[in-house]
């Protein structure tokens, strides 16, 4: 079961960044695109240059993702859709974007996943693609964004137990830096949005994004790729990190 076994495809947050490059690959490779966003104009921009079929949607919309998924019926899903809001600080988070975030980034993804398998499980083959993040890997500053894609790496490994002798694989993608208007959405602050986005180092594309999970749809049907790491070669983690608290007095 290599790429050329799968036809019809499910990308969400597909109106740029990761998602629109995972578009552009995957219809270049004539596979047939689904591609689920937002913003509607973007979208149509999109179709207009790749032929994928757009669909305007806000995946926290259970009941139209489900009945858009269920109709159409894919082999593969790319759970990219993300939100990064109180990404900064948890302490001065609004509770909207907290939970913004974990509505988008965890409870969507389980709902579009468990709107995907039947038709996969009915066919006895299909693969979910979930983006994860170093930040659900490796401790960084950012206790929300982080939880909420630590969500993403247990649940993709467990999702792989629950579906083993079923023929549908499971990958997690975790980026470091890439070269998106992540920022730019999930921080108002223009101070600090140019301080978190300003690194000076060569940051990975949206298209090394989408390279790695072309590979891991053209693998081999009895090879799962379970999980891909990539990041700018001038980004590490790792690391301790000493403060004094403040003394009782």
């Amino acid at each position: 079961m290599t790429i050329s076994d799968y036809k019809t495809v499910l990308v969400t947050g597909a109106s740029a960044g990761i998602g629109a490059a995972v578009v552009r690959d995957l219809t270049s490779r004539g596979l047939t695109v689904h591609a689920f966003a937002r913003r509607a104009e973007r979208l149509n921009d999109l179709a207009a240059e790749t032929g994928c079929t757009p669909h305007q949607l806000d995946v926290r919309d259970t009941a139209a993702m489900t009945d858009l998924f269920g109709e159409i019926g894919a082999d593969v899903l790319v759970n990219n859709a993300g939100v990064g809001r109180a990404i900064d600080s948890t302490v001065t988070a609004d509770p909207a974007d907290l939970s913004q975030t974990i509505d988008t980034n965890v409870t969507a993804v389980l709902q579009a996943t468990r709107a995907a398998l039947p038709a996969m499980m009915a066919a006895g083959r299909g693969h979910i693609i979930n983006i994860g993040s170093v930040a659900g890997l490796y401790p960084l500053s950012s206790a929300v964004y982080g939880a909420s894609k630590g969500a993403i790496h247990f649940m993709s490994t467990n999702l792989r137990l629950e579906l083993v002798g079923t023929g549908i694989r499971v990958t997690e993608i975790c980026p470091g830096r890439v070269a998106t208007e992540f920022y730019d959405a999930a921080i108002d602050d223009e101070n600090l949005r140019h301080k978190l986005k300003e690194t000076g180092i060569t940051e990975i594309t949206s298209a090394d994004v989408a390279a790695s999970i072309t590979y891991a749809l053209d693998a081999p049907w009895y090879v799962n790729v379970a999980r891909v790491e990539l990041q700018p070669l001038e980004q590490t983690y790792g690391g301790v990190n000493f403060d004094t608290a403040p003394q009782n007095q």
